[in-house]
C-alpha cells in the first residue's frame, strides 16, 4: 500500500493532478472530501485502499491522496471519517423491499436473536400484545411476519386453532419467515372464503384437518402469496406513507443505496405512487411477477434508468418453494417430510409443465426483459435448466445475464449447466445461520453442508452475487456479509467449510458484483471516477477485524448521491 502512494504523488508531482480526477476546477457546485479512515474502492480481485475520495453533484471525481484532493478542491468541504470505513453504497441483489414496511411495522414474530418468538405461546403474547386497535386500523388485519417453524420449540407451524387464541373477532394473518406460507385464523379463513369445499390451487396448499377437509389455517405458496399482498394493504395513503418510510428508514440504516423489489405483483402501484410523489431515497429496482408483465413491462418505469429513483428492472418467475418450508421441489425425498405428507415427498413444481415455463422465458427473451429465476430444489433448477436451453438456442443468450436467486440445493453438475447458460447465481449464505442445522435435518449432513455453495460457484468461474431476500431475514447486510464467511450455524456449526467466502469477496457481492447484476456497473458498485456517490460508512473495517466479529459491524452513515440519507 506505501507503493501505491508514493506511486500516485509522483503522477500528480509529473502531471498536476491525479489520473483520477474529473472536472478539478469546477466551481459551480461545492466539493466534499472524504478522507482520515480505511476508504475501500472494491475495484479489483484484491483490496485497494485510497485516502482520499472527492464528490461534486452526486458523483464520485477524485479518488486519490489527501495531500492532491485538498489542492485540486481546496474549498471542499470537509469529512473526516475518524477512523472508520468507507465502502461503496450496498446493492443487495436480491430482496423484497415493499414488504420491509410490513417487517418494520408488523408484530414483531421472528425467533430469537432477531425477537423473543421461540414458541407458540410466546407468538401469541407477541400478537396479543400488538393488536392495539390503531394497529389493527393499519390494515383490518392483526399481522405479523417471520414465524419460523424450524425453530420454535414445538417444530409445527400455528393453525387457526393457536391463533383463535390471539382473536375471535378480528383476523389473523402471520407470513413465514420463507415469505411462502401463511398462518390465519378461523375469522382470517372466513374473510378469504376458504372453507372445507375450497380446492387446492396449483402450486399451492391448503393444510386440513386430520381426517377432514377442514382447513387448519396453515396455507402453503399459491394458496397463500396471492393473499399477502391483498390482505397487507394499507388502509389510507396516509397509512401506506408510514409503511414505505418505515420500510426505506430499515434499509438506510443497513447500508442500502440500491434495493431490489424481487417479485412486483399489487404493490407496485406503491412503488410507483412513493417514485411519483418523490419519496423514495434509494434506487429501487423492481422485477415483475410474469403474472403482471401484460400490465407493467412497456410502460415508461420498464427503463435502464432511475426515474425518481425507480425502475423496471425485468421480470421474475418463480418454479418451485421454500426449502426451509420443505416445499422447495427435490429430486430425491426430504428426509423429514412435512406433516400429512409421505415418506416419498419430494415438494412440487409452481408451474408443473415444461412447455408452460419455456414460453415464460420465450417471451421475456423476444422482449430482452432480464429475467430472475426462482429455484431452490434440484428438480426446479432442472427445470430451469431444460426450458431456458431450448429457449436460448432460439433467441440467442448474449448479455442477458439472466439469474438463479437462492438455489440453495443446487448440484455441481447443474452449475456447470447454469455457466454454459452465462446464468448468474445469487446465492443466500444467510441459510447456513438461521436453518443450516434445520437442513441438516431435512436433507441431510452432507448435503446440508452444500447448501450456498458459493465458493464451488466461483471456482468454476460462475459469476456470484449474494442477498438477505429481506424481508425473509432482517435486510442485514453485514449479518449476511460475516455469516457468508464463517458459515456458522444458529448452534455455532460451521455448515459446509470448504464453500466460506473471504471478507473481501463478500463485500464484492454486494457492491461491485451485484451493480454488474443490475446492468449498473458504470454508475455504482466501486469507488471509482465518474461512478455515483453513494458510499456507506462502517464501525469497523470487515476486512480487518476477527471473521466471527464481521457480522455485528453496524452501519453508521449511508449516502446517497453526496447526501446523507441516514445517521446513526
Amino acid at each position: 500500500m506505501k507503493n501505491f502512494y508514493i506511486v500516485t504523488t509522483l503522477i500528480a508531482v509529473l502531471f498536476g493532478c491525479t489520473n483520477s480526477t474529473i472536472n478539478s476546477d469546477s466551481t459551480e457546485a461545492v466539493a466534499t472530501i472524504y478522507f482520515g479512515g480505511d476508504i475501500i474502492t472494491m475495484e479489483g480481485d484484491k483490496p485497494e485502499y485510497v485516502e482520499a475520495v472527492v464528490q461534486v453533484n452526486g458523483k464520485i471525481v477524485f479518488v486519490g491522496t489527501k495531500t492532491q484532493a485538498d489542492k485540486n478542491y481546496n474549498n471542499a468541504e470537509q469529512q473526516d471519517l475518524k477512523g472508520k470505513t468507507m465502502l461503496p453504497g450496498f446493492i443487495d441483489a436480491h430482496s423484497h423491499f415493499a414488504n420491509f414496511g410490513i417487517q418494520a411495522i408488523g408484530a414483531q414474530i421472528l425467533p430469537p436473536p432477531d425477537a423473543t418468538a421461540n414458541n407458540i405461546p410466546a407468538l401469541i403474547k407477541i400478537l396479543k400484545v400488538w393488536a392495539t386497535p390503531e394497529n389493527i386500523a393499519l390494515t383490518g388485519w392483526i399481522f405479523g411476519m417471520g414465524f419460523d417453524d424450524s425453530v420454535i420449540e414445538e417444530n409445527r407451524f400455528p393453525t387457526k386453532d393457536d391463533l383463535d387464541k390471539v382473536s375471535t373477532e378480528h383476523p389473523v394473518f402471520l407470513i413465514h419467515i420463507s415469505g411462502h406460507f401463511a398462518a390465519v385464523n378461523s375469522k382470517g379463513l372466513e374473510l378469504l372464503n376458504i372453507t372445507s369445499a375450497s380446492e387446492d390451487p396449483e402450486g399451492g396448499k391448503i393444510r386440513r384437518m386430520p381426517g377432514t377437509n377442514e382447513p387448519n389455517g396453515v396455507l402453503e405458496e399459491l394458496a397463500a402469496i396471492p393473499h399477502m399482498l391483498k390482505v397487507l394493504q394499507p388502509k389510507s395513503n396516509e397509512i401506506a406513507d408510514g409503511f414505505l418510510k418505515a420500510g426505506q428508514d430499515m434499509a438506510l440504516s443497513y447500508g442500502y443505496t440500491t434495493a431490489q423489489e424481487g417479485r412486483a405483483m399489487e404493490n407496485q402501484g406503491m412503488l410507483i405512487t412513493a417514485a411519483e410523489n418523490n419519496q423514495l431515497k434509494i434506487d429501487v429496482n423492481s422485477y415483475i411477477d410474469y403474472t403482471f408483465a401484460d400490465k407493467y413491462m412497456g410502460s415508461k418505469w420498464d427503463s435502464k434508468s432511475y426515474v425518481n429513483h425507480y425502475r423496471i428492472a425485468g421480470v421474475k418467475l418463480t418454479l418451485d418453494g421454500s426449502p426451509q418450508g420443505r416445499t422447495a421441489w427435490r429430486t430425491t425425498p426430504y428426509l423429514l417430510p412435512p406433516d400429512g405428507s409421505d415418506k416419498d415427498y419430494l415438494g412440487y413444481p409452481a408451474i408443473p409443465k415444461d412447455e408452460d415455463v419455456e414460453a415464460i422465458y420465450a417471451k421475456s427473451f423476444k422482449n430482452n426483459w432480464q429475467i430472475l429465476t426462482h429455484a431452490n430444489g434440484d428438480a426446479a433448477i432442472d427445470q430451469m435448466i431444460r426450458a431456458m436451453k431450448v429457449v436460448a438456442e432460439e433467441h440467442g443468450n448474449a448479455n442477458r445475464r439472466s439469474v438463479l436467486i437462492h438455489g440453495q440445493y443446487v448440484r455441481e453438475d447443474q452449475l456447470d449447466s447454469l455457466k454454459a447458460l452465462n446464468v448468474i447465481v445469487s446465492l443466500f449464505p444467510l441459510h447456513t445461520f438461521y436453518w443450516g442445522d434445520w437442513h441438516k435435518q431435512i436433507i441431510g449432513g452432507k448435503l446440508g453442508n452444500k447448501i450456498s455453495p458459493t465458493r464451488t460457484a466461483l471456482d468454476k468461474g460462475l459469476r456470484l452475487t449474494i442477498h438477505t431476500d429481506a424481508p425473509v431475514a432482517l435486510p442485514n447486510i453485514m449479518r449476511m456479509v460475516g455469516i457468508a464467511v464463517t458459515r456458522t450455524s444458529r448452534s455455532g456449526l460451521v455448515i459446509g467449510e470448504k464453500e466460506k467466502l473471504t471478507a473481501y469477496e463478500a463485500l464484492k457481492g454486494v457492491t461491485d458484483w451485484s451493480a454488474y447484476q443490475h446492468f449498473e456497473e458504470d454508475k455504482k458498485g466501486t469507488i471509482t471516477v465518474g461512478k455515483l456517490s453513494d458510499l456507506v460508512v462502517l464501525s469497523n473495517n470487515p476486512l480487518k477485524v476477527p471473521v466471527d466479529e464481521i457480522k455485528d459491524i453496524v452501519v453508521l452513515k449511508t449516502i446517497k448521491e453526496g447526501e446523507f440519507v441516514y445517521i446513526r
